[in-house]
């Protein structure tokens, strides 16, 4: 009951956020709502087994995500916040101020990724998944990671049209979610 309870009032939470981006699916803010759903919702299924056999391989694999995602959240957006400043995007309504960096930034985690904070998601849904595996939650990490794949390609095109051929060029030296991988 509790975690129904959790989910309504975070799914109210998370509309709340993204109200103006859900009324827009071009918007990286639409496809990134049903990611926060997504990861939501396989932390409260799997809540249960969180602390089940710790020292499992696979426990740990997930702790190790999970401790990924955390730092990745924190440095990406302390750089953000530090080095991008902020600009007006007229053409951009949905976003929140936060999201709208003057600058392009290309130190610390993002001068080796163009999307660490949707990384750190990514590892918080696998993560999340690790600690317990059903077929449901099969369903769910798919269907997380291919709304990340598609808010980070939104966001994308969005950069591309406000920095130019600087983000283009970004585009070509860096890897999407994982350094010298992906």
């Amino acid at each position: 009951m509790i975690r129904i309870f959790l989910f309504i009032i975070c799914s109210i939470f998370f509309v709340s956020f993204s109200r103006r981006a859900l009324a827009n699916p071009s918007a990286h803010g639409f496809y990134r709502f049903f990611v926060f759903e997504a990861i939501l919702i396989l932390i409260l299924l799997n809540q249960p087994y969180w602390f089940v056999e710790p020292f499992r391989p696979m426990q740990l694999l997930s702790w190790l995500l999970l401790g990924c995602s955390i730092f990745m959240i924190i440095q990406s957006f302390s750089t953000l916040k530090r080095l991008g400043g902020q600009a007006d995007r007229v053409e951009m309504p949905e976003n929140h101020l936060f999201e709208n960096t003057a600058k392009m930034v290309e130190d610390g985690l993002y001068r080796y990724i163009r999307h660490p904070m949707y990384s750190s998601l990514l590892f918080l849904g696998w993560g999340a998944f690790l600690k317990h595996i059903t077929l449901l939650n099969i369903v769910l990490i798919f269907l997380l990671s291919m709304f990340v794949f598609i808010v980070a390609r939104v966001e994308e095109r969005e950069n591309v049209h406000f920095f130019g051929p600087a983000y283009a060029s970004y585009m070509q030296r860096t890897k999407l979610f994982i350094p010298h991988l992906l």
